[in-house]
């Protein structure tokens, strides 16, 4: 559905939007591909790569999302639209909670009204396991933010934009990830363990981008697609990347967890589940009708169900997560997608 359209990736210049980028340009034949960012030296060192020349239908576009004015004009002309900026460092947030509200919440609202002016067909915003059931600043501002993105298929009014939101756990891969941390911190024999019973959802940078796309081709509005992914101990991840180092627990940071939650006991009364996903359907009076229509063959998920990383009937081995780590080579690294497009509601 991609051919001979106009895509916009806000935030594009991070890890998924790199990811998006390449999978579109190998895969699809799009009209045009908008990079949407802030940063000037980011989009340059991605046009050495993907340059306009090469690709003529690659688009550069320097702005930033809590600029609406600025968005209204990108916008223009766009059939999909995948919102991928934010700001999501948990010690970070923190400490700067108004530079996350302005990003992360503010620009949720810009990048709605912006897609319902320019009769955006489908906006995908990306969230996080933070979302769920949030401690810390950074998850709140991601669970407003759904909220923001669910509620906004009920005003889009005439202009039938459809609005839906991807959750899912940690990327390795991206940037911030613990992954290159440990590396580097393997070079003093010293591996710093938040602490020893945390887990966490994995996900790797290919099958975030893969899911990313099939929740825009199926998406119907309103729905959050949560993919079934394993979990792993961070203690297993440091014994994979550096088993001969010592682990030294230093205890958690400001507002993390010590188990991440995908889907809460309370959306599980509106969640469906199907082989590789999970939608929870929005549970507002004005979107019961097309909730039905949206089942497909899933089922719903039995009553008291919780989706959390400690609880998960997927768990990756030291071996397997040996294996992960070997094969992120760099941002651009290509691997075969676990996702079946059979699996999800048409």
């Amino acid at each position: 559905m991609l051919n001979n359209k106009v895509i916009l990736i806000t935030g594009g210049t991070g890890s998924l939007g790199k990811k998006l980028l390449q999978i579109i340009v190998n895969e699809y034949k799009p009209q045009k591909l908008i990079i949407f960012s802030r940063d000037e030296l980011k989009q340059f060192e991605m046009s050495q790569k993907w340059g306009m020349k090469k690709y003529p239908f690659i688009r550069y576009f320097l702005g930033d999302v809590r600029d609406k004015d600025r968005l209204m004009r990108a916008f223009d002309g766009v059939d999909y639209v995948i919102h991928a900026a934010a700001l999501k460092q948990v010690p970070a947030a923190e400490y700067n909670p108004t530079e996350f509200i302005k990003t992360n919440v503010l620009g949720a609202i810009n990048v709605i009204e912006a897609a319902i002016y320019n009769n955006v067909k489908k906006v995908i915003a990306l969230s996080t396991d933070k979302a769920c059931n949030p401690i810390n600043l950074y998850g709140a501002s991601k669970l407003c933010s759904d909220k923001l993105f669910v509620a906004a298929n009920v005003y889009s009014g005439v202009h039938k934009t459809r609005f839906s939101v991807v959750r899912y756990g940690n990327v390795l891969g991206s940037r911030g990830s613990v992954v290159p941390f440990f590396k580097e911190r393997s070079k003093t024999g010293v591996l710093p363990i938040t602490d020893a019973d945390m887990t966490r959802f994995w996900i790797t940078l290919d099958q975030a981008a893969h899911f990313v796309l099939m929740a825009l081709a199926y998406c119907k509005g309103a729905e959050i697609f949560v993919p079934k992914i394993p979990s792993m101990k961070i203690i297993d991840l440091a014994k994979a990347i550096a088993p001969d180092c010592r682990q030294e627990v230093v205890g958690i940071r400001p507002g993390e967890k010590i188990h991440e939650t995908l889907i809460s006991r309370e959306e599980a009364r509106n969640s469906v589940e199907f082989k590789h996903c999970y939608l929870v359907l929005p549970s507002t009076t004005a979107e019961k009708k097309p909730k039905a229509s949206r089942k497909g063959s899933g089922k719903p998920c039995v009553r008291g169900f919780e989706y959390t990383s400690a609880n998960n009937t997927q768990w990756l081995s030291v071996e397997e997560l040996c294996k992960m780590v070997e094969m992120v080579v760099d941002d651009y690294s290509i691997e075969k997608s676990r996702w079946s497009m059979e699996d999800v509601p048409q």
